[in-house]
């Protein structure tokens, strides 16, 4: 017998186990009945019978098993199944236990079958679990995918709804800490709120950031004709007033006129200098320079200090490559989610521009940044 035509002779007692092994997954939900707990089992099985009785070429079967099976415009059964088990409230673990549990009770019934002198084909075999491998690899796509984009919209709608009680906050310390006639102690407390909700205020900016890169083409920029000069010495005095512990000296020898967007240009002044502050040795000075050279606007940060580590030097920019099991128990939760480099490096690149960075135990750590200075254009 075919193994095509024995999971259709089969098809409840494979459900039937397919169903009971589900049953004993633990979930945070309500317990499914039958019908939910089968799903898209049935359908997946007469998708693999179907794929069993596709005659299937040996250069198609290479190219299945790297992973380049034919896709198609239609959900899949597997797809499916994915998203109503992430709704169900399955780990991925626990739905790829499910393939496994699959795999093994179509083998073992169909083993059966063979010590009872009933004749094998090999290529069934072969088949039947490069069907399930696709199938296995279209769920954990989808469940991947489903995951994503549910954390892009949770940080987007967190980052929309803690803006406008973090304005009234920061606000009102504003208020408290301008306000004639206040004691030093309340007008220390009210600088350290203010202070500090002001950073919670571009940590949540950063989140909304990171949510427009993942979820669109980038951070989009609105462009002016701007100084960067003026725009760079006033995100230094700001840090210069937050950090009077840190020397930052900053240089900047000619007017950089061209076309950028302040705003965003701010962010990755203030994230570059702010990185240089927060992990350089105070001890010695914070050097920031700010040149034309061949239309280009050169941006430098210079400190000194423990280097960055050569393993993470080249995720410097990528905050989800330099996150790592080891890292986050080595360093623990004060280290950040690391979101302000990148977001520099996305503003960057929105303005066709590159940054870099090099650092070692010698010359310390120095960041880059290149912006071709494009000119306003003459109106007649």
């Amino acid at each position: 017998m075919r193994l095509s035509d024995f999971i259709l002779e089969n098809l409840e007692p494979i459900l039937q186990a397919w169903e009971d092994f589900a049953r004993t997954i633990e979930t945070p939900g309500a317990d499914l009945d039958s019908e939910a707990l089968r799903d898209h089992a049935e359908q997946m099985l007469r998708a693999i019978v179907s794929d069993l009785r596709t005659k299937q070429t040996k250069r198609e079967q290479a190219a299945k098993s790297q992973g380049q099976a034919p896709s198609y415009d239609e959900e899949t059964a597997a797809e499916t199944h994915a998203m109503t088990r992430l709704m169900a409230g399955f780990t991925i673990d626990q739905m790829v236990s499910e393939y496994r549990a699959l795999r093994t009770s179509v083998v073992s019934q169909w083993m059966r079958q063979v010590k009872d002198g009933t004749p094998i084909n090999v290529d069934d075999m072969t088949r039947f679990h490069e069907a399930i491998d696709q199938a296995l690899a279209e769920s954990i796509a989808s469940y991947s995918r489903a995951v994503e984009a549910s954390r892009n919209v949770f940080l987007g709608i967190l980052g929309h709804d803690l803006r406008t009680p973090l304005g009234a906050i920061l606000l009102g310390a504003d208020m408290l800490r301008r306000s004639e006639g206040a004691e030093a102690r309340a007008t220390k407390v009210a600088n350290q709120i203010y202070t500090s909700v002001r950073r919670a205020s571009q940590i949540v900016g950063d989140l909304l950031d990171l949510t427009r890169c993942q979820m669109g083409p980038g951070i989009p920029v609105k462009t002016a004709d701007i100084d960067l000069s003026h725009v760079c010495e006033r995100v230094v005095e700001e840090i210069r007033a937050f950090h009077p512990e840190a020397m930052v000296l900053f240089d900047a020898k000619t007017p950089v006129q061209g076309q950028f967007d302040g705003a965003r240009m701010e962010q990755v002044f203030s994230n570059i200098i702010s990185n240089a502050v927060q992990h350089g040795d105070n001890q010695f000075s914070i050097t920031v320079e700010l040149e034309n050279s061949e239309d280009c606007a050169i941006f430098t940060v210079h400190n000194s200090g423990e280097p960055i580590p050569e393993d993470v030097l080249p995720f410097i920019f990528n905050p989800m490559g330099r996150f790592s099991q080891r890292s986050a128990i080595d360093h623990g939760p004060t280290e950040g989610l690391g979101l302000g480099l990148f977001i520099a490096s996305e503003i960057v690149a929105s303005h066709n521009g590159s940054i870099d960075v090099s650092s070692d135990s010698s010359g310390g750590t120095t960041f880059l940044v290149k912006l071709p200075i494009t000119k306003p254009p003459l109106h007649p």
